[in-house]
C-alpha cells in the first residue's frame, strides 16, 4: 500500500495551500532564489513578477516538484517538497491545475480527447461521469461548443481556455498559471484574466500566475511578489513595484 508523504494542514480552514521558509530555488545546479518566504491561502490571487532570468519560472517548478527543493521548507496541498518521493508527485499534481504560456494541448486530439485523457490519467474510470465533468468545465470557459473541435481550428485566445477547463477538471486547490496571457493580444488576455478571476471568485481556487505584463495586476488587484537580485518577496502594493524591474 502506497503511503502519501503529505500533512493534513493543507486542509485545515485558512491554513495555506502553498508555504515556502526561508527556501532556496534551484534552476538545473544553480541557485536562483535565496530564502524564499511565501503563504498562498485559499482564495488568494497571487502574481509573481520579474525581468526574464529572475527566478519565476523556478519557483513554478519547484512547486510542481518538477524542480528539487533541497534547502529550507516547503509545502504544497500538504506535501513537504522537501521530502516528497518521485512515485508520490502525481498525487500532488492532481491537487494542482497548471496552464503554460503556449498551451500545451494534444494536437492530435479533439478538446474532449485532450480532456478526457487527462481524467484517464488521474484515475477517473467512468464513461457517464467523465462526460459529465467534460461538459462541465467546457460549460464554465465559455467552449460548451467546441468538444469536438481539434485544437487547430481553434483561436489562441479558445485554446487558452481549453488549457483552463483541463486545469479545472480535478477541482484543484490552486492553479499555476506560468505567462497564460502571454501569447495573446490585449483583448483576448482581458478575456482569460475575467476567466481566471471568476474561478478565484466563485471556487475559492488559489491562483499563482507567472506575469510581465503590469496592466494585468494594475487592472485585476492580487498580492504580488517581485522576483529581483536573487531575492522574491511580497510587495507592499502595486505602486510600489519598479516597472523596470517586471520587464
Amino acid at each position: 500500500m502506497l503511503v502519501i508523504n503529505s500533512i493534513n494542514f493543507a486542509n485545515m480552514e485558512n491554513a495555506p495551500v502553498i508555504s515556502f521558509k526561508n527556501a532556496d530555488i534551484i534552476n538545473g545546479e544553480a541557485k536562483v532564489i535565496y530564502g524564499l518566504d511565501m503563504s498562498i491561502l485559499p482564495k488568494d490571487f497571487v502574481y509573481i513578477v520579474g525581468k526574464v532570468g529572475t527566478g519565476k519560472t523556478s519557483i513554478i517548478r519547484t512547486m510542481i516538484a518538477e524542480n528539487k527543493l533541497e534547502s529550507g521548507e516547503g509545502h504544497i496541498c500538504g506535501f513537504d517538497l522537501t521530502t516528497i518521493k518521485e512515485k508520490e508527485i502525481p498525487y500532488l499534481r492532481r491537487k494542482l491545475g497548471v496552464v503554460f504560456q503556449d498551451f500545451q494541448l494534444l494536437m492530435d486530439r479533439s478538446v474532449e480527447e485532450n480532456l478526457k485523457f487527462v481524467l484517464k490519467a488521474t484515475g477517473w474510470k467512468d464513461k457517464e461521469e467523465m462526460d459529465r465533468r467534460i461538459s462541465e468545465v467546457l460549460e464554465a470557459v465559455g467552449m460548451s461548443t467546441k468538444a469536438h473541435k481539434m485544437p487547430h481550428q481553434l483561436s489562441g485566445g479558445e485554446q487558452q481556455r481549453i488549457a483552463i477547463a483541463r486545469a479545472i477538471l480535478n477541482q484543484p486547490e490552486v492553479i499555476i498559471a506560468d505567462e497564460p496571457t502571454g501569447n495573446l493580444d490585449n483583448e483576448t488576455a482581458d478575456g482569460i484574466m475575467q476567466l481566471l478571476s471568476s474561478i478565484n471568485e466563485k471556487n475559492g481556487t488559489a491562483i499563482v500566475m507567472v506575469t510581465h505584463n503590469r496592466s494585468i495586476f494594475e487592472k485585476y488587484p492580487g498580492r504580488i511578489f517581485v522576483c529581483e537580485n536573487e531575492k522574491c518577496t511580497e510587495a507592499a502594493s502595486k505602486e510600489s513595484i519598479d516597472l523596470a524591474a517586471t520587464i
